[in-house]
């Protein structure tokens, strides 16, 4: 289960990414009662930090192309400096009392352009840290690593507001970067074939959408997740805080949304073991349990089906996680990955700002239940949709001898 970690230039990725994840846990909590702390403003908060989505939407196919065209280590490194220069600057103007909406509104764009540099980087390194064999269990230690420091940073967010003030969290954030820099810092690893012609950014971008299009089964399931996302989010981190307040109250909404991070982890377990031929599609099946969530909103709101349902909904995801990165890193050349992922990237999240926006409005016309019904229904034709395509009922994990897209360091050996 634990291989993966034989090899010194996967353990600093993991560590790096673990790192990564508890700092981009604390922040959102510290910088949200910043601006609370500052301004009293709700929307001021919408401001701060939807400056930093939409940059980082708007940058991640840039950051694909880099991540393609530079040493992926390089990018990391520079990217976790840039990230801990930006938050620290945030933690100082929060500290001395100087931060303003428009300070605060430039520096979260500027961390959001960062992460969007960091991002298809980050996910395309993976297969050049271990052989071929090994990567359906490096991502899934990966994921595991991840998902923890959501959990450990989100907790210890809450502590460090409620014992020394948010400002003091964001310095917590900013010294992450730091870690993480020195973490990916350590990485060793043949750099992908070397291209001998240099070409521009948006031929760059298109030959990564010829290689995404090219493949059903990617914007086949891209498409799918652009439904199931913003019907997921919409719905239960939305509307599902609405209907725990009007029945099993807010503590043990936040002990459902634990458990779903819970099932997370023991997801990431499983998925380390688990081998199948067609593993693309056992991951897609499983994301058919995102609707027993919403179903249990809206017809049986108590906490033995909510707890549940969202235990189930974690472990679920997590093994399509890692099915789709490890089909992703076994099928996409390791000089297109990154692009590919920039891609994925914008068309699955695009869609949510849209599902946290619209479920409001639709609820107050046709009633909360109503539109966690439909909701469901969204979830489960878009896994129709995918699972109606050929390429994703059949697309099977390939073994190291037939591998169609080696890592760029095949020969790696652990340390």
């Amino acid at each position: 289960m634990f291989a993966p970690l034989r090899y010194a230039a996967f353990r600093y990725l993991a560590v790096g990414r673990l790192v990564n994840m508890l700092g981009n846990a604390v922040a959102p909590v510290a910088l949200t009662f910043a601006v609370l702390d500052l301004t009293g403003s709700v929307r001021d908060v919408g401001l701060v930090v939807g400056a930093r989505s939409l940059m980082n939407v708007a940058f991640v196919l840039f950051g694909g192309v880099v991540a393609d065209r530079i040493p992926r280590r390089v990018v990391l490194v520079g990217s976790n400096v840039l990230g801990a220069l930006t938050q620290g600057a945030v933690a100082a103007l929060v500290l001395t009392g100087d931060a303003t909406i428009p300070l605060l509104m430039a520096l979260s764009a500027a961390n959001g352009i960062v992460s969007a540099l960091a991002q298809p980087a980050s996910a395309a390194l993976t297969p050049q840290t271990v052989p071929p064999e090994l990567i359906q269990p490096a991502s899934a230690v990966v994921r595991l690593g991840v998902n923890a420091g959501m959990i450990g940073g989100t907790a210890l967010g809450g502590v460090l507001i409620a014992a020394v003030g948010p400002g003091w969290g964001l310095a917590v954030d900013a010294f992450t970067f730091v870690v993480a820099a020195v973490a990916f810092a350590g990485i060793r690893v043949t750099t992908a074939t070397t291209r001998k012609v240099r070409t521009g950014i948006v031929a760059d971008l298109r030959e990564g959408w010829t290689e995404f299009a090219s493949r059903s089964w990617v914007w086949v399931v891209v498409l799918g997740f652009m439904v199931l996302n913003a019907s997921f989010v919409g719905g239960v981190y939305v509307l599902g805080a609405a209907v725990a307040d009007e029945t099993i109250g807010r503590s043990a909404w936040g002990l459902v949304l634990a458990a779903e991070a819970t099932g997370l982890v023991i997801g990431g377990l499983i998925a380390m073991r688990i081998r199948v031929r067609r593993l693309l599609l056992l991951g897609v099946v499983c994301t058919i349990a995102e609707t027993f969530l919403l179903l249990g909103l809206a017809l049986k709101p108590t906490i033995p089906v909510l707890l549940t349902a969202a235990l189930v909904v974690g472990i679920a995801i997590e093994q399509f996680a890692v099915a789709w990165e490890t089909s992703m890193a076994q099928h996409i050349p390791s000089d297109k990955l990154a692009r590919v992922y920039s891609y994925d990237m914008l068309g699955s999240f695009v869609a949510i700002p849209i599902g946290q926006v619209s479920v409001g409005p639709v609820a107050g016309m046709i009633g909360t239940r109503d539109t966690l019904l439909i909701l469901a229904g969204l979830v489960a034709v878009a896994v129709v949709g995918m699972l109606a395509s050929r390429d994703v009922r059949t697309l099977e994990s390939v073994s190291p001898g037939r591998a169609e897209a080696e890592p760029a360091d095949a020969s790696v050996a652990p340390v």
